[in-house]
């Protein structure tokens, strides 16, 4: 059977990703699966920035509108679904590409994470009984770095399961899978933020948020994502316009250093800038034919 290599591109939000992986599929045959956990979202399109609906016409896209907003959607139902959606790409002798800026949907795949069955809902269950004060100490005995919002229980507890399932994971990536990251320089990256920040405002994300609010509340781990918390407080008149604008280009830029920062751990991504990146995985894809 054919088995074509499993090409991976990572890097930061707005740093110009899926405009390549649509390139490179349409060059050779590709099916792109995203490796986003907010896009798997049904109707939240424009807070999640989805690849448009021109790009996903061009090339099939994976990974998108997956469950409803209230549903629950983890790392391990993920990996369950690109593993098989790899597998089914493959067996249609097309290329497939893992495209996205969510570090651990990455390399749950990448590093073939093993997850216990049902040992991580009653895991789950005994962190959320803790104090936040239990949790920051159940991360010093077991040597789990605190997150950077270290004073939100989610997060913690996120960062205790993370630290949980890395030391269950292979230690170099799976057979036949090359990765791809996409180097920005900072300046560059602030500007494309800013513009994709104006794009998603003149699109009607605040209006999107509200219709997600008004069906699903504002509760769901669905709507934790950066935009949609303070549309919460814009609508409430927390923020004005421009300052939610402001808050939003922070928060964004703070998402991609975070995003870097864990990419940056993986020593098996080869780093490099747009163009050079379409060359090289051009090269690796000429190569396999």
């Amino acid at each position: 059977m054919d088995t074509k290599p499993l090409i991976v591109i990572v890097g930061p939000t707005a740093s110009g990703k899926t405009a390549l992986a649509v390139t490179i599929a349409k060059q050779y045959g590709g099916e792109i699966i995203c490796a986003d956990s907010r896009t798997v979202y049904r109707g939240m399109d424009i807070g999640t920035a989805k690849p448009t609906p021109e790009e996903r016409s061009e090339v099939p896209h994976w990974g998108l509108d997956l469950v409803e907003p209230d549903q629950k959607f983890t790392v391990a139902d993920f990996q369950k679904y690109a593993i098989a959606k790899i597998k089914d790409i493959r067996s249609r002798g097309k290329v497939p590409l893992l495209v996205g800026g969510t570090g651990l949907y990455v390399d749950a795949i990448v590093f073939d994470y093993r997850f216990g069955p049902a040992g991580n809902t009653s895991m789950r269950d005994r962190l959320e009984g803790l104090s936040l004060m239990e949790l920051h100490a159940y991360c010093m005995r077991n040597a789990i770095p605190l997150p950077e919002n270290r004073r939100n229980k989610r997060y913690v507890i996120r960062a205790i399961e993370q630290g949980n399932i890395n030391n269950n994971r292979l230690n170099t990536p799976i057979k036949n899978c090359n990765i791809v990251g996409i180097s920005t320089n900072k300046e560059i990256l602030q500007q494309r933020i800013t513009e994709r920040a104006e794009h998603l405002f003149k699109q009607g994300v605040i209006e999107e948020a509200k219709r997600l609010s008004s069906s699903y509340g504002w509760h769901h781990e669905s709507m934790t994502g950066n935009i949609y918390p303070l549309c919460r407080q814009y609508v409430d008149g927390e923020l004005t316009y421009e300052e939610l604008k402001e808050k939003f280009r922070v928060l964004d830029w703070r998402l991609a250093k975070r995003q870097l920062t864990w990419f940056r751990r993986n020593a098996y991504i080869h780093w490099c800038d747009l163009e050079e990146a379409q060359v090289y995985i051009g090269a690796l894809l000429e190569s396999d034919h």
